[in-house]
Protein backbone atom coordinates (compact mmCIF):
# COMPACT_ATOMS: atom_id res chain seq x y z
CA UNK A 1 0.00 0.00 0.00
CA UNK A 2 2.87 2.37 0.77
CA UNK A 3 4.33 1.82 -2.73
CA UNK A 4 0.94 2.59 -4.30
CA UNK A 5 0.63 5.72 -2.19
CA UNK A 6 4.07 6.96 -3.24
CA UNK A 7 3.25 6.18 -6.88
CA UNK A 8 0.02 8.20 -6.68
CA UNK A 9 1.81 11.16 -5.09
CA UNK A 10 4.56 11.03 -7.73
CA UNK A 11 2.03 10.92 -10.59
CA UNK A 12 0.07 13.83 -9.11
CA UNK A 13 3.23 15.93 -8.75
CA UNK A 14 4.34 15.22 -12.31
CA UNK A 15 0.91 16.08 -13.74
CA UNK A 16 0.59 19.25 -11.64
CA UNK A 17 3.72 20.65 -13.26
CA UNK A 18 1.82 20.99 -16.54
CA UNK A 19 -0.51 23.55 -14.97
CA UNK A 20 2.36 26.00 -14.54
CA UNK A 21 5.91 26.53 -15.71
CA UNK A 22 7.75 23.38 -14.53
CA UNK A 23 11.05 23.53 -12.71
CA UNK A 24 14.14 21.80 -14.06
CA UNK A 25 13.68 19.03 -11.50
CA UNK A 26 10.07 18.50 -12.57
CA UNK A 27 11.01 18.40 -16.26
CA UNK A 28 13.62 15.73 -15.54
CA UNK A 29 11.04 13.74 -13.53
CA UNK A 30 8.61 13.99 -16.45
CA UNK A 31 11.35 12.92 -18.87
CA UNK A 32 12.08 9.80 -16.82
CA UNK A 33 8.37 8.99 -16.49
CA UNK A 34 8.03 9.26 -20.28
CA UNK A 35 11.08 7.01 -20.68
CA UNK A 36 9.59 4.35 -18.41
CA UNK A 37 6.40 4.41 -20.47
CA UNK A 38 8.31 4.29 -23.75
CA UNK A 39 10.41 1.33 -22.65
CA UNK A 40 7.39 -0.49 -21.22
CA UNK A 41 5.64 -0.13 -24.58
CA UNK A 42 8.65 -1.47 -26.47
CA UNK A 43 9.02 -4.43 -24.12
CA UNK A 44 5.32 -5.26 -24.46
CA UNK A 45 5.62 -5.09 -28.23
CA UNK A 46 8.58 -7.47 -28.08
CA UNK A 47 6.58 -9.85 -25.88
CA UNK A 48 8.96 -9.41 -22.96
CA UNK A 49 7.83 -9.14 -19.36
CA UNK A 50 9.19 -6.47 -17.03
CA UNK A 51 8.41 -5.73 -13.39
CA UNK A 52 6.21 -2.68 -12.89
CA UNK A 53 8.28 0.50 -12.34
CA UNK A 54 8.49 1.80 -8.77
CA UNK A 55 6.55 4.95 -9.67
CA UNK A 56 4.04 3.17 -11.89
CA UNK A 57 3.14 4.00 -15.49
CA UNK A 58 1.46 7.07 -16.91
CA UNK A 59 -2.26 7.07 -17.48
CA UNK A 60 -3.31 7.71 -21.08
CA UNK A 61 -5.42 10.70 -20.03
CA UNK A 62 -3.94 14.10 -19.23
CA UNK A 63 -1.21 16.18 -20.83
CA UNK A 64 1.70 13.92 -19.94
CA UNK A 65 -0.24 10.91 -21.20
CA UNK A 66 -0.81 12.73 -24.49
CA UNK A 67 2.88 13.54 -24.74
CA UNK A 68 3.69 9.87 -24.15
CA UNK A 69 1.32 8.85 -26.94
CA UNK A 70 2.93 11.34 -29.35
CA UNK A 71 6.43 10.23 -28.35
CA UNK A 72 5.55 6.61 -29.09
CA UNK A 73 3.94 7.55 -32.39
CA UNK A 74 6.99 9.50 -33.56
CA UNK A 75 9.25 6.70 -32.33
CA UNK A 76 7.29 4.29 -34.51
CA UNK A 77 7.85 6.59 -37.51
CA UNK A 78 11.59 6.68 -36.89
CA UNK A 79 11.76 2.90 -36.64
CA UNK A 80 9.75 2.53 -39.83
CA UNK A 81 12.13 4.89 -41.62
CA UNK A 82 15.28 3.18 -40.35
CA UNK A 83 14.25 -0.34 -39.24
CA UNK A 84 17.83 -1.50 -38.72
CA UNK A 85 19.04 1.52 -36.77
CA UNK A 86 17.05 1.19 -33.56
CA UNK A 87 17.18 -2.59 -33.12
CA UNK A 88 20.03 -4.67 -31.69
CA UNK A 89 21.48 -1.47 -30.23
CA UNK A 90 23.86 -3.27 -27.85
CA UNK A 91 25.25 -5.34 -30.71
CA UNK A 92 25.76 -2.23 -32.85
CA UNK A 93 27.63 -0.59 -29.98
CA UNK A 94 29.58 -3.80 -29.40
CA UNK A 95 28.98 -3.69 -25.65
CA UNK A 96 28.14 -6.17 -22.92
CA UNK A 97 24.90 -5.33 -21.10
CA UNK A 98 26.04 -7.12 -17.94
CA UNK A 99 28.00 -4.08 -16.73
CA UNK A 100 26.23 -0.96 -15.44
CA UNK A 101 29.29 1.17 -16.15
CA UNK A 102 29.55 -0.03 -19.74
CA UNK A 103 25.86 0.50 -20.48
CA UNK A 104 25.86 3.94 -18.84
CA UNK A 105 29.03 5.08 -20.59
CA UNK A 106 27.83 3.90 -24.00
CA UNK A 107 24.38 5.46 -23.69
CA UNK A 108 25.70 8.82 -22.47
CA UNK A 109 28.50 8.93 -25.07
CA UNK A 110 26.16 8.20 -27.98
CA UNK A 111 23.61 10.70 -26.62
CA UNK A 112 26.23 13.44 -26.40
CA UNK A 113 27.39 12.80 -29.95
CA UNK A 114 23.81 12.80 -31.28
CA UNK A 115 23.20 16.30 -29.89
CA UNK A 116 26.67 17.70 -30.60
CA UNK A 117 25.34 19.74 -33.53
CA UNK A 118 22.15 21.01 -31.92
CA UNK A 119 18.80 20.00 -30.44
CA UNK A 120 15.56 19.14 -32.25
CA UNK A 121 12.48 17.19 -31.25
CA UNK A 122 13.49 14.63 -33.87
CA UNK A 123 16.73 13.96 -31.99
CA UNK A 124 14.86 13.82 -28.69
CA UNK A 125 12.56 11.16 -30.13
CA UNK A 126 15.64 9.34 -31.42
CA UNK A 127 17.13 9.42 -27.91
CA UNK A 128 14.05 7.71 -26.50
CA UNK A 129 14.00 5.20 -29.32
CA UNK A 130 17.63 4.31 -28.60
CA UNK A 131 16.76 3.88 -24.93
CA UNK A 132 13.86 1.61 -25.85
CA UNK A 133 15.96 -0.52 -28.18
CA UNK A 134 18.78 -0.85 -25.65
CA UNK A 135 16.30 -1.76 -22.90
CA UNK A 136 14.86 -4.56 -25.04
CA UNK A 137 18.39 -5.90 -25.60
CA UNK A 138 19.12 -5.83 -21.86
CA UNK A 139 15.96 -7.71 -20.86
CA UNK A 140 16.41 -10.26 -23.64
CA UNK A 141 19.93 -10.93 -22.37
CA UNK A 142 18.74 -11.50 -18.81
CA UNK A 143 19.64 -8.07 -17.42
CA UNK A 144 16.25 -6.44 -16.58
CA UNK A 145 17.85 -4.31 -13.83
CA UNK A 146 19.65 -2.37 -16.57
CA UNK A 147 16.32 -0.84 -17.61
CA UNK A 148 16.42 1.37 -14.52
CA UNK A 149 20.03 2.30 -15.31
CA UNK A 150 18.98 3.40 -18.80
CA UNK A 151 16.11 5.50 -17.41
CA UNK A 152 18.46 7.14 -14.91
CA UNK A 153 21.06 7.82 -17.62
CA UNK A 154 18.46 9.43 -19.86
CA UNK A 155 17.34 11.59 -16.95
CA UNK A 156 20.95 12.56 -16.25
CA UNK A 157 21.58 13.50 -19.88
CA UNK A 158 18.40 15.57 -20.11
CA UNK A 159 19.26 17.30 -16.83
CA UNK A 160 22.75 18.21 -18.06
CA UNK A 161 22.09 18.93 -21.73
CA UNK A 162 18.43 19.29 -22.72
CA UNK A 163 16.36 20.61 -19.82
CA UNK A 164 16.99 24.30 -20.62
CA UNK A 165 15.96 23.78 -24.27
CA UNK A 166 12.79 21.92 -23.28
CA UNK A 167 11.95 24.60 -20.73
CA UNK A 168 12.37 27.38 -23.29
CA UNK A 169 9.86 25.64 -25.53
CA UNK A 170 7.30 25.64 -22.75
CA UNK A 171 7.86 22.07 -21.63
CA UNK A 172 7.14 18.64 -23.04
CA UNK A 173 3.71 19.59 -24.43
CA UNK A 174 5.49 21.41 -27.28
CA UNK A 175 6.26 18.04 -28.90
CA UNK A 176 2.54 17.63 -29.62
CA UNK A 177 2.95 20.19 -32.41
CA UNK A 178 4.82 17.53 -34.38
CA UNK A 179 1.53 15.74 -35.08
CA UNK A 180 -1.06 18.52 -34.79
CA UNK A 181 -0.50 19.86 -38.31
CA UNK A 182 -1.77 17.57 -41.06
CA UNK A 183 -0.45 19.72 -43.90
CA UNK A 184 1.53 17.56 -46.35
CA UNK A 185 4.50 19.95 -46.35
CA UNK A 186 4.71 19.64 -42.57
CA UNK A 187 4.63 15.85 -42.78
CA UNK A 188 7.36 15.95 -45.42
CA UNK A 189 9.53 18.18 -43.22
CA UNK A 190 9.05 15.82 -40.26
CA UNK A 191 10.16 12.83 -42.33
CA UNK A 192 13.17 14.72 -43.65
CA UNK A 193 14.18 15.68 -40.09
CA UNK A 194 13.65 12.09 -38.98
CA UNK A 195 15.89 10.69 -41.70
CA UNK A 196 18.57 13.22 -40.77
CA UNK A 197 18.20 12.17 -37.14
CA UNK A 198 18.85 8.56 -38.14
CA UNK A 199 22.02 9.78 -39.84
CA UNK A 200 23.13 11.56 -36.67
CA UNK A 201 22.51 8.38 -34.69
CA UNK A 202 24.61 6.28 -37.07
CA UNK A 203 27.36 8.90 -36.90
CA UNK A 204 27.18 8.76 -33.10
CA UNK A 205 27.64 4.99 -33.23
CA UNK A 206 30.62 5.43 -35.53
CA UNK A 207 32.38 7.92 -33.25
CA UNK A 208 31.66 5.83 -30.17
CA UNK A 209 33.20 2.72 -31.69
CA UNK A 210 36.30 4.66 -32.77
CA UNK A 211 36.94 6.13 -29.34
CA UNK A 212 40.04 5.04 -27.49
CA UNK A 213 39.13 2.81 -24.53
Amino acid sequence: MEVLRRSSIFAAEVMEAFDRSPTDKELVAQSKALCRNFIHSRLNRAGIGWSRPEHGLLASAGTLGEVSTVLLLLGDELENLRPNVYHNVAQQLNISVSSEDVVSEAFLAVSAEMFSTGITWGKVVSLYTVAGGLAVDCVRQGQPAMVHIIVDCLGEFISNSLVTWIKRRGGWADINKCVENNDSSFQKNWFVRAVCTGGHFLKAFFFYLLRER
